[in-house]
């Protein structure tokens, strides 16, 4: 496996567990800002920019899972890191199962947000919808068909910042890395696997995800051999900034295992 040296940030207590998390395609390290206040105090946090994504390098694409969680192991190295919980949403959630399904003596335990593990027609279908429209509009075309997809309306209504924050990041992604990506997507095999998972996972779905949907993720942890699995009420694809409160109701608790 490849990678490639991707831009990262730690905060927290240095001499504490390490946790790291994987973001959505189209999010920068960004889109966990609001539990950094909760998870510094338990936590060495680790933040990183996908491939392709913010201040990262842009390999050229296709991009493979393998490539994808080759990064984000290389991201521990290169904090000194041999063992860390790793928590990540979307892409960043499938990525956590690639590290926790090759290199499970590297992951303490793992959540997996808002993720899937298989790449039905339908899914793939949906990535070349959003490719072509990246190739006629740019990203930002892309964008105007996610938005509504990421965040419930009742938090675009009542909370634009997080709209906005989360736009900034997406329009930091390069047409590269995003094409790169969504071929990785379009090639998901780990759903045949999941029953070789050895560390402890929490799979959480939102309410209203329509791409992860709850029955999906659900019937992805009955298929782990340790894993605990949690929904959060009226919350769209990303889920902890859409509903942040509930979001960390349902993690607390499996998080709670490693910080004592």
């Amino acid at each position: 496996m490849t990678h490639q040296t991707l831009h990262s940030v730690a905060s927290g207590r240095p001499e504490a567990p390490a946790l790291l998390l994987l973001n959505s395609l189209g999010a920068t390290h960004a889109m966990w800002d609001a539990q950094l206040p909760l998870l510094e105090r338990y936590y060495r946090v680790i933040r990183c920019d996908t491939r392709g994504h913010g201040d990262s390098p842009t390999p050229p694409s296709p991009y493979s899972f393998d490539e994808i969680v080759a990064d984000a192991l290389a991201v521990l190295d290169a904090h000194d890191v041999h063992r860390a919980t790793v928590m990540g949403l979307s892409l960043g959630g499938m990525t956590a199962l690639g590290m926790g399904l090759t290199a499970p003596e590297r992951i303490e335990r793992l959540i997996c947000c808002a993720a899937r593990s298989d790449a039905p027609p339908p899914f793939v279908q949906s990535w070349h919808d959003r490719l072509a429209k990246m190739e006629a509009g740019g990203i930002e075309a892309v964008w105007e068909g996610t938005v509504g997809f990421w965040l419930s309306e009742e938090t675009r209504r009542e909370h634009p910042e997080r709209e906005a924050a989360l736009r900034a990041g997406f329009l930091k992604t390069r047409q590269e890395g995003y094409r790169g990506c969504a071929n990785a997507l379009m090639r998901l095999d780990y759903l045949r696997h999941l029953g070789e998972l050895r560390v402890p996972a929490l799979f959480v779905a939102g309410e209203l995800d329509g791409g992860a949907t709850p029955d999906t993720m659900r019937a992805m942890a009955d298929a782990c051999p340790n894993s605990d699995f949690a929904v959060v009420a009226g919350a769209k694809h990303v889920i902890n900034v859409d509903r942040p409160d509930d979001f960390a109701l349902a993690t607390l608790k499996f998080l709670d295992l490693v910080a004592g």
